[in-house]
């Protein structure tokens, strides 16, 4: 079941960011007066279809794109029959350069305003909750593995990023910073700042497994607030409010003390030291398989909520929007100097949809969809023949030097450029069931 609500999500949040996206070709289209021969979301066979005026809107069986005909354009269909006549008043072929650009980043257009929208929405509709640097820094952090590696130790407490100030604990785990050329932590330990450099390979060793949880987290003081019934806990008198602070000889003031410890005396009977109403009390507990007490903690950190009026969600959205797309840049230009590995970073379509995950969340669903239109936007707007940004820099050189191209020309590097896409498309599915092995 956790598998087909994955892919129910992917399939409508890949039609949606790719309806939109031929949409944005089409009414841009349709304002030069172009013909659009055919709209359609989804590839043949085709489960319905209605023509409304000059154009086709059909839906596809197979929801992995979609397309839109413009009449007079050499696209990926590849049908130039008629070019080889005198262009007519209606055909894309036939209108000044700038409206042919336009129409051709239509659709890019319309995949970053569907980014900005849905992240307004939800600033909108959620605002913000977080943890604040001063709430992070009462406890300082813990880092795992990778964490470890980069030179963090339990406890440190981020004064700032790069030199410069921060707000919340998302603002440390930014992709952009850890995307950034020479960006650093500078973290105050026993006293004295430290300098903690992020290596340019960093994004590539979160993407091992081990590393799922990002490189470090809050440490997390807590209290237990929910008993299972006849639980172990249950069993060794422990009540909601109680403070756990030993477990096995070893402190447990923190929640992941605590976790660690119990998951090494998995099966065994343990002493434990808690605080009850000021008064410390030692009782003993069985700990079950799972490494587990059977009881529900409560985190004490304070959270900062923050609310915006629809003036300050656009700012939100948009910002958001922006730092997507800067992290798209940077990311591609590590991959092209080979300081980030496409194997680990690209992801096709199995990929994709395990980010979406095995249960359903609207905010979730809707805050993913625009990650991918943006995506999808940056993408397509590549020099890459076949992509919109392909068509795009041929239109240009033609403002540029007064020529154009020749229809024969076109048609050439369409194909080069749809022979780039599909071997493309082949590794990043290659890549996908590779990692799934």
């Amino acid at each position: 079941m956790g598998v087909l609500i994955m892919i129910m999500q992917f399939l409508l949040g890949l039609s949606i960011i790719v309806g939109l996206h031929e949409l944005g070709h089409l009414l841009f289209a349709k304002l030069f007066g172009i013909r659009v021969e055919s709209y359609s979301i989804g590839f043949p066979p085709k489960l319905f279809r209605f023509k409304w005026g000059e154009t086709e809107y059909a839906l596809g069986a197979i929801p992995l794109g979609g397309a839109v005909k413009i009449a007079g354009m050499v696209d990926e269909s590849l049908d130039t029959a008629d070019l080889s006549s005198t262009p007519k008043p209606w055909e894309f072929r036939a209108k000044p350069a700038w409206q042919r650009l336009v129409v051709m980043l239509g659709g890019i257009f319309f995949n970053v305003i569907t980014g900005i929208v849905i992240y307004t929405v939800i600033a909108f509709a959620l605002g913000d909750t977080y943890l604040s640097k001063e709430e992070i820094n009462k406890h300082g952090v813990v880092p795992n593995a990778v964490g470890i590696g980069l030179g963090f130790q339990e406890g440190d407490q981020i004064i700032d990023i790069n030199g410069h100030d921060f707000e919340k604990f998302a603002d440390v785990l930014k992709p952009y910073t850890l995307l950034t050329a020479n960006s650093y932590y500078t973290v105050l330990r026993a006293g004295q700042k430290v300098r903690i450099n992020i290596p340019a390979d960093l994004m590539e060793r979160l993407s091992n497994p081990e590393a799922k949880e990002g490189f470090i987290a809050p440490r997390m003081p807590f209290v237990v607030e929910k008993i299972q019934p006849q639980s172990d806990a249950a069993n060794a008198g422990i009540q909601p409010g109680d403070q756990i602070t030993e477990v096995a000889g070893k402190t447990t003031t923190y929640f992941h003390q605590l976790k660690n410890t119990l998951e090494e005396n998995a099966g065994k009977k343990v002493p434990i030291r808690y605080v009850r109403s000021g008064i410390t009390h030692t009782t003993v507990a069985a700990v079950d398989e799972a490494g587990k007490l059977g009881f529900q903690p409560k985190i004490l950190l304070s959270y900062e909520k923050r609310n915006y009026n629809l003036h300050q969600a656009i700012a939100v959205g948009s910002l958001r929007t922006l730092e997507v797309i800067r992290t798209n840049i940077v990311a591609l230009g590590k991959m092209l100097t080979g300081q980030l590995s496409p194997t680990k970073s690209l992801s096709g379509p199995i990929g994709i949809a395990q980010i979406f995950g095995t249960s359903f969340d609207w905010m979730q669903f809707w805050s993913i969809t625009g990650f991918l239109s943006l995506a999808l936007a940056f993408t397509n707007l590549l020099p890459i023949p076949a992509l919109d940004g392909g068509h795009a820099v041929w239109i240009l050189y033609e403002m540029v030097t007064g020529r154009k191209l020749s229809d024969k020309f076109l048609e050439t590097v369409q194909k080069v450029g749809m022979a780039i896409l599909m071997v493309l498309i082949g590794y990043a599915i290659f890549n996908d069931v590779y990692k799934l092995l």
